[in-house]
C-alpha cells in the first residue's frame, strides 16, 4: 500500500467514524467518560489513567466520584482509600484529585498551558509549563504519582511520547463529533500525535513512521507527515489510527 492509498484508507475511517457511536461501552475509551462530564479537570483525569486495556480503564474511571474535585482533602482522602489502578496506589488517586482541586483555585488548565504555549506557539513548552505547575500546586511524589502525571524532560530529543498528553489535548483543542473542543486558545494545527505502542506499530506498517524508536523524535516525524495532508488538523488522523490498531483491522 502507497502513501497515497493509505490516506485514502484513513480519510474513510475519520469519516465512518466521526460519530458518538463510537463511543460506548462495547467499545471502550475513556474519551466516553470524560464526554459525559466535558470538564477540563475531569477530561485531564481520564486521559492521565488512559493506558493498559480500555474495558478496565473505563470501569475504573466510571467508579470515580469527580464532585470530589470540589470537595475538600478529607472528603477525598475519604473517598479514595481503596481506589487503586495498575501502578497507582489508593494515594496516588488521592494525589491526583488534590492537586488538580488546588489548580482549579490557582487558574484553568487551558491558561495554564497556554502561558507556557503563546510565545512560540509550542505545545511542548505549554506542557512542561503545566506539568511544573501540576508539581509546584501539590508537591507529591510516588513512583505511582510520578508515572501518570510525568516529569519535564531535560532534553526533548531523549523524552519519551507524552500520549496521554497529547490525547487530552486533542480532547480539548479538536471540536468534532467525538472531540469535545472545549479550549480556545490553542490551534489544532500545533497539536501532537497522540503515539502508543499500538499506533506507532500501525504507523510502522503503513509507511507512515521511518523511526524505529518509540519516541517524542518518532511522534514529530509522525505529525509532519499528517501535517503534508493537513496542515491545519494533522491531529484528526490519531482516532482512525488508533482504531484499525484497536481493532486489529491490519495484520501487523
Amino acid at each position: 500500500m502507497n502513501l497515497s492509498e493509505v490516506k485514502i484508507l484513513l480519510d474513510k475511517e475519520i469519516e465512518s467514524r466521526n460519530n458518538i457511536f463510537e463511543l460506548s461501552y462495547e467499545k471502550p475509551d475513556p474519551l466516553l467518560i470524560a464526554s459525559k462530564y466535558q470538564d477540563e479537570s475531569v477530561a485531564l483525569i481520564c486521559a492521565l489513567f488512559g493506558y493498559g486495556n480500555a474495558g478496565l480503564i473505563v470501569k475504573f474511571l466510571d467508579n470515580l466520584d469527580f464532585s470530589l474535585l470540589d470537595g475538600s482533602d478529607e472528603m477525598i482522602i475519604k473517598e479514595f482509600s481503596s481506589h487503586y489502578y495498575r501502578f497507582q496506589k489508593s494515594e496516588d488517586v488521592i494525589a491526583v484529585f488534590i492537586a488538580l482541586k488546588r489548580l482549579k483555585e490557582l487558574d484553568s488548565i487551558e491558561d495554564i498551558f497556554y502561558e507556557g504555549y503563546k510565545k512560540e506557539h509550542n505545545i511542548l513548552d505549554g506542557l512542561w509549563y503545566f506539568i511544573d505547575t501540576l508539581r509546584a500546586a501539590y508537591p507529591h511524589t510516588t513512583q505511582g504519582y510520578n508515572f501518570l502525571i510525568g516529569s519535564v524532560p531535560k532534553k526533548v530529543s531523549s523524552a519519551g511520547t507524552y500520549k496521554r498528553y497529547m490525547m487530552y489535548l486533542r480532547w480539548m483543542v479538536r471540536k468534532d463529533e467525538l472531540d469535545m473542543g472545549l479550549w480556545s486558545k490553542i490551534d489544532k494545527k500545533d497539536l501532537l500525535m497522540p503515539l502508543d505502542t499500538h499506533t506507532f506499530k500501525v504507523s510502522r506498517k503503513l509507511g507512515l513512521l521511518k523511526r524505529k524508536s518509540y519516541d517524542m523524535k518518532a511522534v514529530l516525524e509522525l505529525t509532519d507527515r499528517f501535517r503534508q495532508w493537513d496542515e491545519n488538523d494533522p491531529v484528526k488522523y490519531d482516532f482512525a489510527l488508533y482504531r484499525i490498531g484497536q481493532e486489529k483491522l491490519l495484520k501487523i
